[in-house]
């Protein structure tokens, strides 16, 4: 008993003392925060998703405070943050363009071949280091949602066919599913750019063709249909120049195996008016020969082959050519 005793006084009062020693250390090194930093902090999302760079929003609010570091680099809060924290700390605003992610892959269940079943951990990047995963495409998803896992946000679910969804609303583009992903087949886009590839396979078209209905053949249609020449062939691959691409979509509607992505859900139509004088440039521009009509009268637009691309509209000389339906392509970078 004496000896319990003696070990329970010995405890606290080396607890005392060295409690007493950090109260001091505290006291001697204390540093006052600078309260910009929690107004700072007030003005970021408080997602901590660390596309900024920083552990989370209290260090990206402290660097920015003291480190003078760019006040645009919170990829959740967007302009609305870099503004108001620009407004606070009388600094110039610097605007960036929101980005989202997406998926460079189509081949899902029914899709694309696979070589077996995988009974493994259920995450992607355990299931790569088995023979490449479980297709025979070396460069398709794995599709066990290692992506949706990591996701702050919620915005990334697996659709029955085994692929990532992005709900385009959810995500801020902070790039963790990116970041994650083994295979490197999610990345981020511009919200403005609304075409882009869904495929990453760099196999010859027959090699694709024998692993997936929907992959890239390497066919170069899109290349010659492009009408501002913005996509190029690089190894077996076309890639979209996207300061020269329209957003068109003729890529997307010529592609015979559907590799094309459009994040417009449902493209405008034309329709041509009574203003029309039959001069014939629209149906020289028209891609899909949706155009007709005797020269020097009224032309006419099938709905069902118009694709809403608007290269008629443009080259109109009397402003005959109208737009009705879908909303189409908006530009902003909510859109």
């Amino acid at each position: 008993m004496e000896f319990i005793i003696l070990s329970v006084i010995t405890a606290g009062g080396l607890g005392l003392i060295f409690g007493g020693g950090l109260a001091y250390a505290a006291k001697v090194f204390h540093v006052d925060k600078n309260p910009l930093i929690d107004e700072v902090l007030k003005l970021l999302p408080g997602a901590n998703c660390g596309a900024c760079g920083f552990a989370g929003c209290p260090g990206y609010a402290e660097a920015i405070v003291e480190q003078g570091m760019e006040i645009n680099l919170c990829i959740p809060g967007g302009n609305t943050s870099s503004k108001a924290i620009a407004a606070l700390l009388n600094r110039e605003a610097v605007e960036s363009t929101a980005q989202i992610a997406v998926l460079r892959c189509q081949g899902g269940c029914g899709t694309a071949r696979t070589k077996g079943e995988y009974n493994g951990l259920q995450d992607c990047r355990a299931a790569v280091l088995i023979a490449g995963g479980n297709k025979f495409c070396d460069y398709g998803c794995i599709g066990l949602g290692s992506c949706v896992a990591v996701c702050p946000f919620d915005a990334i679910t697996l659709s029955p066919e085994g692929l990532p969804v992005i709900d385009d609303h959810k995500c801020t583009g902070c790039g963790k599913c990116v970041a994650i992903c083994p295979k490197q087949i999610l990345e981020l886009k511009s919200k403005i750019y609304k075409v882009y590839l869904g495929c990453s396979s760099r196999d010859k078209g027959k090699t694709v063709k024998d692993y997936c209905s929907k992959g890239c053949i390497s066919c170069g249609l899109c290349v010659k249909k492009c009408p501002v020449q913005a996509i190029q062939m690089v190894n077996n691959l076309p890639v979209i120049d996207y300061q020269r691409c329209i957003s068109c979509g003729i890529c997307v509607s010529v592609c015979p195996t559907g590799s094309y992505r459009d994040r417009i859900k449902q493209r405008s139509k034309f329709f041509i008016d009574t203003k029309c004088t039959g001069c014939g440039q629209c149906v020289s521009v028209c891609p899909v020969k949706a155009i007709s009509g005797e020269n020097e009268k009224k032309h006419q637009i099938d709905k069902t082959k118009c694709i809403g691309c608007g290269l008629c509209q443009p080259v109109c000389p009397v402003k005959a050519i109208g737009i009705f339906g879908a909303l189409g392509y908006l530009s902003d970078e909510h859109s």
